[in-house]
Parts: C-alpha cells; structure tokens; sequence
C-alpha cells in the first residue's frame, strides 16, 4: 500500500529524516510515535508531498509520490495537527469546497458531503462558521475533508491532542472503522490513547526510525509489563506488597494519592499475590489493573539511546 525506500530530508547540512525506510498494507493502522521534534510530521508532509526528500523514494499503491504525484495525492487524504480553521467559511462550504478539488460534482459531490458529514456527526453544524467550532468539532470537520474522496491511504497528526476522554472513544471508534476499508498512519507522541487501535507502531528519534514491530512486542519490553496498579480509599502497606515473591519495586502516584504501581521482575506473575494480600488484610480496592506495558516507557527509552 505504502513503501518508503531510504527516505532522508536535509535541512541545510542537518538531517531532518535519515535513510528512512518503511511500509504499510491495506487494513493497517500504524503509530509513527516519538518525542517531539523526532520528525514524525516531517514524515507526513513528505508523504503527503507538501515537502520533496533529498533523496529516497514513497510509492503510494505503486505510484511514486515525485514522478506520479497526482495519483500519488488522490490515494491520499491528510488530517493537519491544527485541524482546519477559516475565518468566514462554513463546515459546509469547506467540505463542498474540498469535494470540487477532489473532482466530485451534482449529485455525486453532494452524495459524498452529506454521507461524510453525517458519518463524522457533523450534520448538526454543517451551516456554522468553522472558527466557531470547538477543537474537537474543528478536529472532525478536518477528519471530514481527508476521508471525502475514500482515500486508500490516511494520515493523521496529532488527532487525539486536546480531546477530552469521550471525544477521544468517538475517534477510536471512528479509526478502527476506517482501518477496515483503508492504511491508517497516526503520528503522535501521545501514545497510550492509542495503543488499542494500532497494530504496528514505527518509532523515530532525531529522523532515525529506531524500532518497527506490534504493539504487544514493544509493550512487553516496558518495564510495567505485568505490573499491577491498585486504588485504595484508605493507605495501603507499601512494605507488605514490597516483599511479595516476584515484585521489583513500587511506585507511588502522587497526582493520585492512594493509588500505587508494584512492578513486576521479568518472567513473575505478581496479580495473585497481590490479590491474596488484599483479601487477608480487607483492604478497600477501588481499582486493580495489570499493566500491559507502558509505551511512553519504551518511546522514551528508546529516544535516549539515539540521543547525542
């Protein structure tokens, strides 16, 4: 669906991207996670063509993005980080403005505005001016303009940024939809609203891709694999949990008093000690969570091993 060949943007005499290299099927959705300034919107626009590489190739189902760039955008549909803003224009007007560069016309392009508007639920706002919206809402309206023309490629920058928890279930819902009918890129350094709805995730620090493979693969190499995450009314004995078989250490939430992460040595499953604990002292649980890993351990991790 997409190939990226020995990608590399210079900046100057500074490398921006560095003999990046990378592919995507059909019905993937893939995080292009990193820290910021990584380079993950440069890798966007670049796909997107907005900037040309010093070198290297991206072929968007077998069309190249230099040689064939027509083809190559009409495969594609691009959400900005920002969203989209116009001082004067409706949610209507830029969807049938978007729909007109896209080559739609009649009942075709009016098929396609409504369609699009009612499956992001913009009806309700098709006649308010864009600046009017909230972010979410501006959000939407920008997800709207990249899927019109059902592109087989979508990229999505920073999409989860600044959404409140409920917008943020829509737009899970709404990705893993679109994941069955086209290749989902999501660039973000917002990485755990995410890791349920990527199957891959390509990590890049300073320009380098530094690690390409599943979610479930990156997430065991946290260092919270395993770990149990326990809420409690009243404080629990830190000591008792500390000197069960099998547990590395804890870590106290201060932004959450009386919630405590006990970590996991490799290999050891601490979740029935901890729960024969809580029984035999009565303790008062509000929440227990095993950990599946924390990606922003691994990203970070890994961004400080390429470091300068």
């Amino acid at each position: 669906m997409i190939e990226i060949s020995n990608l590399t943007k210079k900046l100057g005499r500074k490398n921006i991207i560095t003999n990046f290299s990378f592919s995507a099927r059909p019905q993937e959705c893939v995080g292009l996670f990193g820290e910021s300034g990584a380079g993950k919107t440069t890798i966007l626009n670049l796909i997107a063509g907005s900037i040309k590489p010093t070198s290297g190739q991206i072929n968007i189902q077998g069309f190249n993005t230099q040689t064939h760039s027509i083809q190559a955008r009409k495969a594609m549909g691009y959400q900005l980080q920002d969203g989209l803003n116009h001082p004067t224009m409706s949610v209507k007007g830029i969807l049938n403005f978007v729909a007109d560069l896209r080559g739609f016309r009649g009942a075709e392009k009016r098929s396609q505005v409504g369609m699009t508007a009612s499956r992001l639920d913009l009806l309700p706002v098709l006649n308010c001016p864009v600046n009017a919206l909230s972010l979410g809402l501006k959000r939407r309206v920008s997800m709207a303009q990249a899927i019109l023309h059902s592109p087989s490629l979508l990229l999505l920058d920073e999409p989860v940024e600044g959404l409140a928890p409920e917008q943020r279930l829509k737009f899970k819902a709404l990705i893993q939809s679109l994941t069955e009918e086209m290749t989902v890129i999501i660039a973000s350094r917002h990485y755990h609203p995410l890791a349920d709805i990527c199957t891959r995730a390509a990590i890049i620090a300073g320009g380098h891709l530094i690690a390409d493979a599943s979610l479930p693969e990156l997430q065991r190499s946290s260092r919270h694999f395993q770990a149990v995450t326990v809420a409690a009314d009243t404080p629990l004995d830190l000591l008792a949990l500390a000197v069960l078989p099998g547990v590395a250490g804890i870590e106290e939430d201060h932004h959450a008093p009386g919630t405590v992460t006990v970590l996991a040595m490799p290999g050891h499953s601490i979740l029935p000690s901890i729960n024969a604990l809580i029984t035999q002292r009565g303790w008062s649980i509000t929440s227990l969570n095993l950990e599946p890993g924390r990606l922003n351990d691994v990203v970070h991790h890994l961004s400080l091993e390429v470091s300068p």
